[in-house]
């Protein structure tokens, strides 16, 4: 039997790219986005399901329970969808972005782990284990100038994932955070510039291999397919051109002489 994966924001990026990667695995795949027509297609793609919802509504959240209830047990649950909006100064930062950062990148975790935690049970009765997988960043463990709302509520997504860790032992389910550094997909920087292309281009201007969103899903797929017992709490991945948000290498990578 196939097991099941529900992924949230799958309709590009790290979303995208961890349906297919289950896929190919053999995974029966959920694919829950906003966009219809992006799930349409990477349905016809891949062969996963999809189903069009905001988790940043109540409403459409409870519609997705009672799909995911209608339609069978749930194995894995990635809670990928996100953003980032703007690189403003606390002081001058747009507290609406603020605002948005949070529903998305915090209730929105939320409310997908309250809603599918019943299903993950069930799946878990059914097949000895399930997993909860929050795909949080670096920027929710260090703190970088230009980072205030983005750093803020990614420091509380990790959070809520460390708790749900601990509100959840003695049940056979793991609970991971895989968090990423710089990942160059098609539309992170440009939806955090508001759509102006050049400025989201300069972030990966020079910098040699960064992640793209494929590195990222194998590592979230690797995360659910180890030993049941093994539980991967904080996978922190970063190009090797990357030690820390405010400090990327530029140019070739060389080997230091001095």
């Amino acid at each position: 039997m196939a097991k099941r994966a529900l992924v949230t924001g799958a309709s590009s990026g790290i979303g995208a790219a961890t349906v297919r990667l289950f896929r190919a695995r053999g995974w029966d795949v959920l694919a829950v986005a906003r966009r219809e027509d992006r799930l349409r297609a990477l349905a016809d793609e891949t062969g996963a399901t999809w189903f069009r919802a905001d988790v940043t509504s109540d409403d459409d959240v409870a519609a997705l329970r009672a799909h995911v209830d209608e339609t069978g047990p749930l194995h894995v649950l990635v809670n990928n969808a996100g953003g980032a909006f703007g690189l403003d100064s606390v002081e001058h930062g747009s507290v609406d972005d603020w605002r948005r950062m949070f529903e998305v990148n915090v209730l929105g975790t939320k409310r997908a782990v309250s809603a599918l935690l019943p299903a993950l049970r069930r799946g878990a009765e059914e097949a000895g284990g399930a997993d909860v997988v929050t795909v949080t960043s670096i920027a929710g463990h260090v703190a970088y100038e230009g980072g205030g709302g983005y750093n803020a509520s990614k420091f509380a997504e990790h959070a809520l994932v460390a708790v749900l860790r601990l509100e959840l032992t003695g049940e056979p389910i793991r609970v991971v955070e895989i968090a990423p550094g710089m990942v160059h997909t098609e539309e992170f920087s440009l939806v955090r510039f508001g759509g102006d292309q050049a400025r989201a281009d300069a972030v990966y201007s020079a910098v040699e291999a960064p992640l793209v969103a494929e590195d990222v899903a194998e590592s979230i797929v690797h995360s659910v397919e180890l030993p049941a017992h093994v539980n991967l709490d904080l996978v922190t991945i970063k190009p090797v051109a990357q030690a820390a948000p405010y400090k990327i290498a530029k140019g070739p990578l060389r080997v230091s002489r001095d």
